[in-house]
């Protein structure tokens, strides 16, 4: 059972001045337990179990590896006991992509996925891409082969592909626990779980995977993940606008040409008029006063864009982080005791903005790696952590690693003095003519977070007020989140010093956390008594997109799990 802290924390938190530097975190990652007066008298004892695999993470590369390793137990009349907890209440509630799906890992995990009733319901039937420049659009052709054609593919509402690959999960025997966050690589308080070997596959930015880098030294050889933030919205749209199966992509305003980004608009084919959009911003902008939530409203009244939107209701809204080093950040993805798949590492195929089948492709191969290990007879211990550097090896070997490695230079040719037009050129010639077998590996430019400039080298962004028929303001749109986190936990969004935010992040950069956190979680505002500022942190927004984390200038934000069950309640996002 896990333990709450008294309501008055949060108050007392949210009360405080950072002009003398207040206790704003009360996290025990930052106050320890063994020196925390609020942890005296409370039972520590926690329950034990043991399972032959333990996965971390409910994602599409968790759900793969479960269903995969079942599949082998099946085949080899095995017994397999394979746990997977997942920090979201229901599979899927916190999943948000796109997405348009590629399905060849999943043809490659279910050869019969249609008759299982697979929710691939939207095949592409029209690409389309756009430069735009703030009133007028220039078509972009789509050549057979660039990593933008979406021919054989599926527009999805990952959610629910998440949820229905949970029940073929469970229908093999996967024990699922959702609502179950895992706080530490070591235990968390309430349950221990003992395996033999874990699967981490927490999704971008994982906040286990961060502790694992330096514990076992997994970015020693390879370069820093570079992210992204993406938004994305659900609208109702009028039917006469519809155009089921149609991909609409854009680059170019309302984001200058030194700022990586770019569009999103899928036609979904779920039985009522439905659109998928989004925005996507690089996290290596420089620019503080830069707001993606704010771009992405404003996008949306491109003329090519409001034309499918006016008359149309918007029902959900949702952002999240996406890994974009690729090649280049993959990390060494094996210790002892355990493995990274996914997401989590950082799969994605940027250019083509897909990730799934890929991220799926390495949970099978992870399964098949470890099976033979976790089901051999002479095993010295049922719980003994086992090192499997098999599943690097047969990653290597495998389609991932070759199409990753054909657009390793695509996302990094940005970093240009043309900006957005010189990496549009490289891509045409290095990767349509060449298919990416130039001798040469580009570098990205370091952490994003050392990307942005002071702000009085920067020029502030003028926004246009949200109309409320195609643009809104963030507090409505978090609303249409269904966020929660209760409000009795120790807030989960941590400062590692408590002075920083004020006298660096604000008085530098002009508190840019306020405007790169899609939930507005951040803020600064007036200190009760006397002159100044302090920082309020709203946790009980946070959508879990991890921005904050990554892009804090001073990097002094450590986005840690709340209690298990809070966070978005996305509904097929």
């Amino acid at each position: 059972v896990k333990q709450k802290l008294p309501r008055g924390d949060l108050i007392t938190r949210r009360t405080c001045s950072s002009v003398t530097a207040p206790r704003i975190t009360t996290h025990y990652t930052i106050r320890p337990r063994d020196k925390d007066p609020r942890w005296e008298g409370v039972e520590m004892e926690r329950f034990a179990d043991q399972a032959d695999v333990v996965i971390v993470g409910g994602g599409p590369a968790g759900l793969s590896a479960a269903i995969r390793l079942k599949q082998l137990a099946n085949e080899h009349q095995k017994e397999l006991r394979v746990c997977l907890v997942e920090k979201a209440p229901q599979m899927g509630a916190h999943t948000l992509s796109g997405a348009c799906l590629e399905p060849s890992a999943l043809t490659e995990l279910f050869p019969d996925w249609k008759e299982r009733g697979a929710p691939l319901n939207t095949p592409v039937t029209e690409d389309v891409f756009n430069i735009f420049t703030k009133n007028h659009r220039i078509p972009v052709p789509i050549l057979p082969g660039l990593p933008m054609q979406n021919h054989g593919n599926y527009l999805v509402r990952l959610g629910n592909f998440v949820r229905w690959l949970g029940e073929q999960a469970e229908e093999l025997g996967v024990e699922l626990y959702p609502g179950y966050a895992a706080a530490e690589d070591v235990f968390e308080r309430g349950m221990e779980l003992h395996a033999k070997v874990t699967l981490f596959g927490e999704g971008c930015h994982g906040h286990l995977a961060k502790q694992l880098y330096k514990q076992f030294n997994l970015r020693e050889n390879c370069e820093p993940q570079t992210y992204a933030i993406g938004l994305k919205e659900l609208w109702m749209i009028d039917e006469k606008k519809w155009k089921p199966g149609r991909t609409e992509h854009s680059v170019g305003w309302p984001l200058d040409r030194h700022t990586y980004g770019g569009s999103f608009l899928y036609h979904l084919n779920e039985g009522e008029p439905l659109v998928a959009l989004g925005f996507v911003v690089g996290l290596d902008y420089t620019n503080p006063y830069l707001s993606p939530f704010r771009e992405f409203q404003r996008w949306k009244h491109h003329p090519f864009v409001a034309a499918t939107l006016e008359g149309g209701q918007r029902i959900a809204y949702g952002a999240r982080a996406l890994n974009e080093g690729g090649f280049q950040s993959i990390p060494k993805l094996t210790f002892p005791g355990g493995l990274l798949i996914g997401c989590s590492p950082g799969f994605m195929n940027v250019p083509k903005i897909k990730g799934t089948h890929t991220a799926m492709k390495s949970g099978i191969l992870a399964a098949e790696a470890i099976f033979p290990k976790v089901t051999a007879e002479e095993a010295d211990s049922e719980t003994a952590g086992l090192h499997v550097p098999e599943y690097a090896e047969s990653l290597k070997s495998s389609w991932v690693w070759k199409e990753l490695h054909s657009v390793r230079n695509i996302r990094p040719s940005f970093h240009n003095p043309l900006g957005l037009y010189g990496g549009m050129i490289y891509t045409g010639i290095f990767y349509w003519i060449l298919r990416g077998k130039e001798p040469w590996t580009l570098k990205h430019r370091g952490l994003d977070a050392h990307q942005l400039k002071p702000a009085k080298e920067c020029t502030p962004i003028e926004y246009p007020k949200p109309d409320g028929k195609i643009s809104f303001d963030l507090l409505s749109s978090v609303a249409l989140s269904g966020t929660n986190h209760e409000g009795d936990q120790p807030p989960h969004l941590t400062l590692k010093d408590d002075s920083v935010p004020v006298a660096r992040n604000l008085a530098v950069y002009d508190g840019p956390e306020q405007r790169f956190c899609p939930a507005g979680v951040y803020e600064y505002v007036p200190v009760e008594t006397g002159d100044g500022m302090r920082l309020q942190i709203n946790a009980q927004n946070c959508v879990h997109c991890k921005t904050c984390d990554i892009k804090d200038p001073s990097q002094n934000i450590n986005w840690v799990v709340p209690e298990g069950g809070g966070g978005p309640a996305y509904n097929g996002m």
